[in-house]
């Protein structure tokens, strides 16, 4: 029990933990808290998960290199000293900002469904939905990896460098090693299956079976050899030939195994899309549109709360976190019904954006909490089924601008923590088809995230891009967390915009909201202090761990401000 908690508070949030704990996704371990200053540089700036990759983004802008330059580097770094979280087996978006053009871009690279997938890939013979980590930990949750054919589009557009000099700093690192980080250690220690992986055992494990020791050096030979294969040959290197054909044998040889053929890898295309943007607090938002649910949850989410009273909400308050986590219900309750590939599923953007809809969403918050909410009736909505879904907190966010004033956010994930735990030539397989729905109907009605040949899953990433009144970029900001991305983001951006927090500070916050269950509140922060009060306006409460992996930058007198959170091991370094 929280210390000083009365007794109907406990109540509320015991309630939750007796009839749902178990059904919470539980979060990549974090690094430990650790107090982390701004840090301001004049030119350029890198923030991402790990020291090692923030480095390698910074030699390449030294180079000469562009903001796409840098975070392909960046991507490489991440793959091998923080494989849990993305790498080239996954999938990504990426906002670009060019600064000559004043121009934003959007790229998927989001992971796709094989051919051969159908609406039933996660239900049993009795036609119900799979052990959740009977169906993560297989083939048939591998998606067709998007990540590098994305990033080869974005570079043609956008690269300076030569591709295969982007690949130096990760092969240098491959080739030498690293020393194994505490919270790398941590979660190799404490994953049940990634050891019956025999690839995944021989490189990150002892004899007996135990993770490597922090500080042990890490060579991953493999995945040098594979490196050098793209950085000769391009990404054509990776969906056709030997690593391909290797990643199919891997899919289709589990215990459980997947469909994924050859000619999957081979269609496999990265797309350019429209960002979608809109305003908040007189601040023009840019994000990814469907199929991440990002942008459209987070402007939502923004729009119900800007006709609120929340303008008006002292931060850390019990009227702040109320308001805050009744808009992310109302938000999050329409994503879940009406948000997937917009290549297979009319998506009614502009209708749950319009701002007649957002002021009905807005009036149905009152003094007590709903507790769980409805969907709405946007325009242009289907009649689509509400199906329970799970998605996993692992993912990686990098935020970087060049000296040309160019930026990329990017999200990048391989879904859960080390996904599906295939190893192919030292690197890991997703398992991000375990973000579609389980169930693909429900009372005949389809499920608009229902598996379909190949279809894209929907994500929860957000990459995001703020702009002032004239069109000046002013803050980049993503975050991995599963479905509580958008809550983490849109954190940030109430932290700099409604509070007038520097980027860092708005990251540190305590972590608070609600994905259309109970209200989370980051456990062991100053906000365990509200349980009374939110308890007494009806919030069920579930104290957390909450694990953002906030990355930001902002812009400030000096040039560019940048965060990193400071519950994991991620900076930010600039020139």
């Amino acid at each position: 029990m929280v210390a000083g908690m009365t007794r109907r508070a406990a109540a509320a949030a015991l309630l939750f933990f007796s009839l749902g704990a178990a059904a919470q996704p539980q979060p990549e371990a974090g690094s430990g808290w650790s107090d982390k200053p701004a840090v301001s540089a004049r030119h350029d700036m890198v923030v991402a998960a790990h020291p090692l990759a923030v480095d390698a983004g910074l030699e390449t802008l030294r180079a000469g290199g562009s903001a796409v330059d840098a975070a392909i580097c960046v991507q490489l770094v991440l793959g091998l000293v923080e494989p849990q979280s993305s790498g080239i087996g996954g999938g990504a978006f990426m906002l670009h900002w060019s600064s000559a053009e004043h121009r934003v871009e959007s790229y998927d690279g989001r992971e796709t469904a094989p051919a051969a997938a159908r609406p039933e890939r996660f239900l049993d013979a009795l036609g119900q939905p799979l052990p959740f980590f009977d169906a993560v930990v297989s083939g048939r949750a591998v998606g067709v990896p998007g990540v590098l054919r994305m990033l080869e589009l974005a570079h043609r557009r956008h690269g300076r460098l030569p591709w295969a000099r982007l690949f130096e700093p990760a092969l240098r690192l491959a080739v030498q090693g690293f020393a194994v980080s505490p919270r790398l250690h941590r979660l190799l220690e404490r994953d049940r299956y990634l050891r019956d992986d025999p690839a995944a055992r021989s490189l990150y494990y002892d004899a007996g079976g135990h993770a490597l020791q922090v500080g042990a050096r890490l060579v991953n030979p493999q995945y040098a050899a594979t490196l050098r294969e793209i950085a000769a040959r391009g990404a054509d290197a990776f969906y056709d030939g030997p690593i391909a054909e290797d990643l199919v044998r891997a899919v289709r040889a589990q215990p459980r195994p997947g469909d994924m053929t050859l000619a999957d890898l081979r269609a496999y295309r990265a797309l350019a899309r429209e960002p979608l943007c809109g305003a908040y607090r007189g601040q023009r938002i840019c994000g990814m549109g469907p199929p991440s649910a990002g942008a459209v949850t987070l402007l939502e989410l923004l729009g119900i709360l800007e006709r609120t009273a929340f303008d008006r909400a002292k931060p850390g308050s019990v009227e702040a976190v109320h308001l805050f986590a009744e808009a992310s219900r109302l938000a999050y309750a329409d994503r879940a019904r009406y948000v997937a590939d917009p290549d297979f599923v009319a998506v009614p953007v502009m209708g749950l954006l319009a701002p007649a809809y957002l002021a009905e969403r807005a009036k149905l918050i009152g003094e007590r909490s709903m507790g769980h909410a409805e969907p709405g009736h946007p325009a242009g909505a289907s009649a689509l089924a509400d199906v329970p879904e799970t998605e996993l907190a692992g993912t990686s966010h990098l935020s970087i601008v060049d000296a040309r004033g160019n930026a990329v956010a990017m999200t990048t994930t391989i879904e859960n923590a080390f996904g599906s735990r295939i190893m192919v030539r030292g690197f890991l397989l997703n398992n991000e088809l375990t973000d579609f729905s389980f169930l693909p109907e429900a009372r005949g009605v389809a499920a608009a995230n229902r598996v379909q040949p190949g279809k894209r899953p929907r994500s929860t990433m957000a990459p995001t891009l703020v702009f002032d009144r004239d069109g000046r970029l002013e803050m980049l900001v993503g975050s991995p967390g599963g479905p509580a991305i958008v809550e983490y983001v849109a954190k940030t951006l109430v932290g700099t915009l409604d509070w007038g927090l520097d980027i860092q500070a708005a990251i540190a916050l305590p972590n608070f909201g609600s994905t259309n269950g109970p209200t989370l509140i980051e456990r062991g922060t100053a906000y365990d202090a509200l349980a009374d009060a939110l308890a007494e306006r009806g919030h069920i409460l579930n104290f957390a761990i909450l694990t953002s992996g906030l990355h930001g930058i902002e812009r400030s007198t000096q040039g560019w401000r940048g965060g990193a959170d400071p519950r994991r091991e991620g900076v930010a370094r600039g020139d």
